[in-house]
């Protein structure tokens, strides 16, 4: 069995430390990959660019995706996410502080499995990361790796 991987997309630095102490709170010991932007997520997911050497079969169990990111936004990831035979039953969580409704509704049209607002409380920020981290990492089945 692979290594179950967790992609976080987030281009905020604070948020990614934020993520980073609250998986290690939490003892969630997967590995953490992160990408600043949304090209980088890109070319992680489907081995191009900095990530070309990498094993495409491998992917993430879970993508934690902001949406508001440079390069390529958010949306426009999961909207190539879902538009590829070997990633569009990838699961994808929106990680957002973005609370139009407008966001809700396109994250929900492209394919999100879920969106969570980022709380501002460490606390239940930890919280969040917790039931996530129990949620798609334990207890989620994925799908058979085509």
């Amino acid at each position: 069995m692979t290594e179950r991987v967790i992609l976080l997309v987030e281009d905020n630095p604070s948020d990614v430390k934020l993520t980073e102490r609250a998986l290690e709170q939490n003892q969630i010991t997967n590995r953490l990959v992160h990408a600043e932007d949304g090209r980088e997520a890109l070319d992680y997911l489907f081995g191009t660019g900095q990530h070309a050497s990498r094993a495409i079969r491998d992917l993430p169990a879970v993508v934690l995706l902001d949406l508001k990111l440079p390069k390529v936004d958010g949306l426009e990831v999961l909207k190539k996410i879902r538009a590829d035979e070997r990633t569009k039953l990838l699961p994808v969580v929106v990680l957002t502080s973005s609370s139009q409704e407008e966001d809700v509704i396109s994250s929900y049209s492209l394919g999100a499995n879920s969106y969570i607002r980022k709380p501002v409380d460490f606390t239940q920020f930890a919280e969040a990361v917790r039931v996530l981290g129990m949620y798609w990492l334990l207890m989620n089945e994925p799908p058979p790796v085509g």
